[in-house]
Formats: C-alpha cells, structure tokens, sequence
C-alpha cells in the first residue's frame, strides 16, 4: 500500500467499522475518495437521527434495488439485530412490502421505493417523513439511498465474494 492508502485504511480501522472490508477493499484503490466516503458513511451510519431499525430498512431496500449480495447479507443481519421485523425483512427480500406494515417503516419504504424507481421522492412523501423526522431526517434518508447505491454499485463491479463463501441471498 501506498502511504496515503494506509493512512485511510489506518483511519477506517481506528473508527466504529473497525476494519477494512466491503466495499472499502476496492476503494483504498484511490484514498481519497475511500476517505471521504468512509467519513460520510459513519455519519449515516453511526450518527444518523433515524432510528436503526429504519435505517437499516433504507439500507436493504437499496440492497435489493440493485441486487446486491454483499450489501444486503451485511445489512440484514445488522437489521435483526436492530429489531426490524423479519416479516418485513422477507418482503423486501422478494420486492414487497407487507401492507400491514407500521407506519414509520411504511413511510421510509415508500421514501425510498420512490427515490430508486425515479430518482425523485414526490413531495407528498417527502413532507411526510420530513414531519416525522425533520428535515434533517428526510434529508438523511435520501441520502442513504444514495450513499447505499454508490456502495452497491462498487461492490457489485469490484465482486467482492460474501464472507465465508456464503451463498448469495437474493434471487
């Protein structure tokens, strides 16, 4: 590694993810993007207004909008854990979503389905997560469907296999 790559690396490892995986593998290949990305996903990540359960609902349905194994085998572990319902978890995995669904996970799955089918959240939807959570919660979650999709199309391109050679878990 170049001296610029391992101090990034160095920094990833010192912070909440620490080490360097994922999609963070292939983007030491230029430091200063994995830089600044890694700082902007522990934001998100870490320091988000949302609560973790919705959090990682806008994480798997970006997962599942691209197919990304990596991202979603990651994430979805991460969302049980969060205590998302694993009813909720299964219908993404299958592109739905349970009409009997609680309101907020309602409104976050229909925030981000609307962001990745047209690149736009309709201002209806957009008030309605943003008086629930406030601007900077709405802009957040927006956010993270980008964030999310960046990193799906990086782990996607670069291959990364699934963590002891586990089988893909979306069709």
């Amino acid at each position: 590694m170049s001296e610029a790559q391992r101090t990034v690396a160095e920094q990833i490892a010192a912070g909440p993810r620490g080490e360097v995986r994922g999609p963070f593998i292939a983007l030491l290949h230029h430091p200063a993007l994995a830089g600044k990305l890694q700082e902007l996903g522990e934001q998100l990540r870490w320091k988000s207004k949302l609560p973790k359960p919705l959090l990682e609902l806008a994480v798997l349905v970006t997962a599942r909008r691209w197919t990304c194994q990596h991202e979603w085998f990651m994430h979805e572990k991460l969302a049980r854990e969060a205590g998302l319902d694993a009813g909720i978890i299964a219908a993404i995995s299958q592109r739905v979503f349970p009409n009997d669904a609680p309101l907020d996970e309602s409104m976050v799955y229909a925030f981000c389905a609307e962001a990745h089918a047209s690149g736009r959240v309709s201002d209806a939807t957009f008030e309605a997560v943003k008086s629930r959570f406030g601007l900077d919660g709405a802009l957040e979650l927006l956010v993270i469907c980008g964030y999310y999709s960046l990193m799906a199309m990086v782990l996607n391109t670069a291959g990364m296999p699934l963590p002891g050679d586990a089988k893909p878990p979306l069709d």
